[in-house]
C-alpha cells in the first residue's frame, strides 16, 4: 500500500465537473453490503464504489485506493501505513457499519475525507483539521524536512521564521521543528483558521514558541525581521476557482482564490518581503501551476524552483538579496 501520510497533490487547473445526482448515488449501497466480511472485501467494494462516484482526489491522497484504504484503516483504528496484515482479518458488524458509514459519507456529500476524520497528515505529522481551513498540503513540507537545505547552510542560526497565510498552522509547525532554536510566528487574516492553529500548536506543546497573529500578509508584524519566511498563500485562478470540484468547494474559497492569474496575494508578498527578511534570510512561496505567469511578471528576478515530488514547478525561493533586483 502506498501510505497516505504524505503531502497532497497540489490543486491542478481542473475541468468542470458535475456531481453526481441522487439517483446516481441510490445504487452505490445496498444489499452486497452484507457479503462485505473482510477488509479486503470492504476495500475492494469502496474503490469500486469512489470510481463509479467520480469521486475527485487531492487531499491527502491521489487515487481511489489510497483513499479507501485511508478511510477503513481509520475508521477501524489501525495504524495507517500497516494494510497488508489485516487485509483477510473479518470484522464485527459493527466495525463492518463504522466502515461503511464512513465511506458513504464520503461519496454521498463530496467531502474531503480530512473533513471526515478530522485529521490531515504531511509526512508523519499529524494535524486537526475541519471546514475552517484548508486541508493541508503543502510541497513545502517537503524541504522542511531537509531543513531547507542547501538554501538554509546552517539550521541552528535560523532564530526567527515566518508563516504567512498559516491555516491550520501545520507550516508553522514544522517550522518549529526544522529550526529548533528559531520563534515563529504564524500569520492569517481569518480568526477561524486561527482557532484551528491555536488547536494544533497546543497539540505540539509548541505556545512557547509560536506565535498567532491575526494579519493581513505583513500589515500586523509591524518592524519583525526573519531569517525564514514561507508561504503558501491562495494561487487559485479564477478561471480554475469557477472549475471546482465539489470536494474543492467544501474549504474556504478565500484561503484558495488568488485573482484572475492566480498570483494576487504573491505580487504582495514580493512587494514587502524584503523589509521582514534579515541579510541573507530566505523567501518559499508555494505558487501551483503559475510559474510562467510568475517569471514573465517578474522577469528579474532570478527565481530559484527546488524539486518536490510533483516537479520544479509549485514552489520558488528567493534570498533576501535577490529581492533588491525586483
Amino acid at each position: 500500500m502506498r501510505t497516505p501520510r504524505r503531502p497532497g497533490t497540489a490543486l491542478r487547473h481542473l475541468r468542470p465537473h458535475t456531481a453526481p445526482t441522487a439517483s446516481r448515488l441510490s445504487p452505490l449501497f445496498g444489499e452486497a453490503e452484507r457479503d462485505l466480511v473482510t477488509v479486503r472485501d470492504l476495500l475492494r467494494f469502496a474503490v469500486s464504489r469512489f470510481r463509479e462516484a467520480g469521486l475527485v482526489f487531492g487531499h491527502g491522497t491521489s487515487n481511489a485506493y489510497d483513499e479507501a484504504a485511508y478511510l477503513i484503516l481509520h475508521a477501524l483504528h489501525l495504524p495507517l501505513d500497516t494494510l497488508e496484515p489485516f487485509l483477510d482479518a473479518r470484522l464485527t458488524a459493527t466495525e463492518r457499519e463504522a466502515v461503511l458509514e464512513l465511506l458513504k459519507r464520503r461519496v454521498r456529500e463530496r467531502r474531503p475525507a480530512a473533513y471526515l476524520t478530522r485529521e490531515a497528515w504531511l509526512g508523519d505529522f499529524r494535524f486537526y483539521v475541519d471546514e475552517r481551513v484548508i486541508v493541508p498540503r503543502s510541497f513545502i513540507a517537503e524541504l522542511l524536512r531537509e531543513q531547507l537545505a542547501p538554501w538554509v547552510a546552517d539550521p541552528g542560526a535560523v532564530r526567527a521564521a515566518l508563516d504567512l497565510c498559516t491555516g491550520s498552522g501545520c507550516l508553522a509547525i514544522l517550522l518549529a521543528h526544522a529550526f529548533p532554536e528559531a520563534q515563529v510566528d504564524a500569520a492569517d487574516l481569518s480568526d477561524d483558521a486561527l482557532e484551528v492553529a491555536s488547536r494544533n500548536v497546543s497539540d505540539y506543546g509548541l505556545a512557547d514558541r509560536v506565535r498567532l497573529v491575526r494579519s493581513d500578509l505583513f500589515e500586523a508584524l509591524g518592524e519583525s525581521r526573519y531569517d525564514v519566511i514561507v508561504s503558501n498563500p491562495p494561487y487559485v485562478a479564477q478561471a480554475s476557482m469557477e472549475a471546482l470540484p465539489p470536494e474543492y468547494l467544501h474549504e474556504p474559497q478565500q484561503a484558495l482564490a488568488g485573482g484572475p492569474d492566480g498570483l494576487q496575494f504573491v505580487r504582495r508578498i514580493l512587494a514587502q518581503a524584503r523589509r521582514h527578511l534579515n541579510p541573507g534570510g530566505l523567501l518559499v512561496v508555494e505558487i501551483g501551476h503559475n510559474r510562467e505567469a510568475l517569471e514573465e511578471a517578474f522577469p528579474n528576478l532570478p527565481f530559484v524552483w527546488p524539486e518536490t515530488s510533483a516537479g520544479d514547478r509549485h514552489v520558488f525561493l528567493l534570498h533576501y538579496e535577490d529581492l533588491s533586483a525586483g
